[in-house]
Formats: structure tokens, C-alpha cells, sequence
């Protein structure tokens, strides 16, 4: 009788503890398969395009029949289209702090000052952030809608040093808070003010060009360089944008196409149209830049925002960088955009 209890005892706890080996054999799986990378690849791509005739106005009327769309010369479907003005976007101010910034640093401040003011409106679809960059970057204000609060931080600063702009850019895309739902709504955009030289990075040239295209990002910039001149950086900046569907604007080349110089407009009388003093440089320079400015931000406004799901066969093309290119069926008009993407794959 005891012997009986005791057998079925036995027979009870051997399947209690198969069961229990079972189902710890079961979570070590199910863990083991959690802690496994699961690869995910992020098919759509998002392509802003600024469209502008021959006198460099935008054209703002077109529709999505007008774009013709095309990957490694495959034209693709467009699976979405938008030219809504107020479409949610992040912008990142970059702002160079070396010695080259302080001959105009008051004009270039102010101008920094009017694009956050006129970007960031108040309005929460509208986010942006600051990054100055001297010998070294430094995230200066976080993402946030607050424009305030990164003009009065900016109108505390002083350029000195030396200039980071790569690692300031790797910044940008590595290391600043993200909003939910980038880089499609909201879109990612950099503005650099800076004459693109770089005397302090860690990082090249071409590891900041391809992790700003990773990570879809239009790269604009106000290029600092001075009237007469030509900076080291002046290339690099204009393939950073290039690259990545933005452009460069150099408020002080040629800004005295409209004015008479100090010794070019003798007048009867012995006197010059301008001579020092009266003020006309410093008008011309304020006013050079402030065109700059709305240049930029009717720009970022003003695009269209192409996004589509690539027509690829995985097992058969496995090109690590593809190309763009956008047409419009329109004469004399000039299209910008990225001119290709990183597929990528997200590791989880």
C-alpha cells in the first residue's frame, strides 16, 4: 500500500520535473531567440525636391504627374506627394565658432537669429536645435519647438578656435534627441553657417557625407566666405549639399554688382559714389545676408516630398549605394534633390 503511494508519487514528480525541464528549456529558447539580431530592411525612401525656373524662382504649382522618379535608372511608382508648406520637419542649426566667424560674427549672429525665428515659429510640427562648433561640437540646445530659448543662448556666444564642422555634423545625426515619426514626418534638415572648412574633426569628409545620407538628411549651408576670396572648405560644403538635395548660398561673393565702389565712380566734383565712412559696405553685407536667409528659408518651405518603395529584387541587388534622379516635365527649369541612398538595415 505504501510502496503504491510512494510509485505514484515517484511517477508525478518525474513528470513535474520533465514538465518544468521542458518549459525552462522553453524560455532559454524563447530568450535565445529574443537576444538573436533580427535583420529589418527600411525599403522607403524619402526624396525632397526644390524645383526652380531659369531666374532661380520656385515653382510652387506643380503636381505629382509633373516628377518622374527613378532608382539605378528604374523609374519607380511614387507612393506619396506633398507640398504642404507646414510639413512637420527638424531642422539643425550648425554653427561655426572658429576665429574665421569674427570679422562678421554680429551679421551672421543676427541672420542664425531670423532663419531659427522664421523655421521655428512655436508651432510643436516645427523642431529644431543648435550646434556650435569650435575645436570641438557641442549640442547647445536639444530638439525642442523653442526658438527663444536658442537665440538667447546664442547671443551670449563668442567664435574662438579652431573648426569641427565634420564631427559637428556627426553629431547631428548621432547624438541630439529624435522626434517621433523622422525622418518622414517630420523630415530631417541641416543648415550649416560656416565656410566649410575643417581644421579639428575626428571625422573624414566622406563618413559624414554618407551617415548624413543614411540618415536622409538635406544639408543647406551659408557659407561665411568673404567677398574676394576662397575658402579651403568651399568644396566640401558644396558636396555635402549636393549630395544630399540641399545647396549653398554665399551671400558675400559679387555683393557689389549693384553698387559703385570706393575708386570705380569718379564724379565731377572730385568726390566718389561711395566713400568710407558712409555706410554703404555695412548696408550691402546686412543686406546680402538677410537675402541669404530667405533664400534659405523659402527653400525649405517651398519643396516637394517624394517618397516611394524601391523596385528591388534583394537575391539579385545588393548595391550598397544607389542612385537618383529626378526629371520634370518642364523646359528650363532646374530640379534639385539627393542623388541616391544607403539601403538600410536596422539591427533589433
Amino acid at each position: 500500500m505504501f510502496r503504491n503511494r510512494f510509485s505514484r508519487f515517484d511517477k508525478t514528480a518525474v513528470r513535474v520535473c520533465a514538465l518544468a525541464a521542458f518549459g525552462l528549456a522553453g524560455i532559454i529558447t524563447v530568450r535565445a531567440l529574443a537576444q538573436a539580431p533580427i535583420r529589418v530592411s527600411i525599403n522607403e525612401v524619402i526624396v525632397p525636391v526644390t524645383v526652380t525656373d531659369d531666374k532661380g524662382r520656385f515653382l510652387s504649382d506643380l503636381t505629382q504627374n509633373d516628377f518622374r522618379l527613378y532608382d539605378e535608372g528604374k523609374e519607380q511608382k511614387i507612393d506619396y506627394f506633398s507640398h504642404d508648406s507646414k510639413q512637420p520637419v527638424v531642422i539643425g542649426f550648425l554653427l561655426d565658432m572658429s576665429n574665421g566667424m569674427k570679422i562678421h560674427w554680429d551679421k551672421y549672429k543676427e541672420a542664425a537669429t531670423e532663419l531659427m525665428l522664421n523655421l521655428l515659429p512655436g508651432d510643436k510640427r516645427f523642431e529644431g536645435y543648435l550646434i556650435t562648433y569650435g575645436n570641438e561640437p557641442e549640442l547647445v540646445s536639444d530638439t525642442n519647438f523653442d526658438s527663444e530659448k536658442m537665440v538667447e543662448k546664442l547671443s551670449k556666444m563668442k567664435p574662438a578656435g579652431g573648426s569641427a564642422l565634420f564631427d559637428a555634423i556627426y553629431m547631428a545625426c548621432t547624438s541630439r534627441k529624435t522626434i517621433s515619426g523622422e525622418p518622414y514626418e517630420p523630415r530631417r534638415v541641416v543648415i550649416i553657417i560656416g565656410d566649410g572648412h575643417d581644421t579639428a574633426s575626428k571625422r573624414s569628409l566622406k563618413e559624414v557625407e554618407e551617415i548624413a545620407q543614411r540618415n536622409l538628411v538635406t544639408i543647406y549651408a551659408m557659407s561665411t566666405q568673404a567677398f574676394g576670396f576662397r575658402s579651403e572648405g568651399a568644396e566640401d560644403l558644396e558636396e555635402l549639399a549636393t549630395s544630399s538635395g540641399g545647396r549653398v548660398v554665399i551671400p558675400l561673393t559679387n555683393i557689389y554688382k549693384d553698387v559703385s565702389g570706393y575708386i570705380s565712380n569718379p564724379q565731377d566734383a572730385g568726390n566718389y559714389a561711395i566713400t568710407v565712412g558712409t555706410g554703404a559696405y555695412t548696408a550691402e553685407v546686412s543686406s546680402a545676408i538677410f537675402r541669404a536667409v530667405a533664400d534659405i528659408s523659402g527653400e525649405i518651405t517651398t519643396q516637394y516630398v517624394l517618397r516611394y518603395v524601391p523596385d528591388i529584387d534583394p537575391k539579385t541587388d545588393s548595391k550598397a549605394y544607389r542612385k537618383i534622379r529626378v526629371a520634370v516635365d518642364l523646359p528650363n527649369v532646374t530640379v534639385r534633390y539627393r542623388q541616391g541612398y544607403y539601403p538600410a538595415v536596422l539591427e533589433k
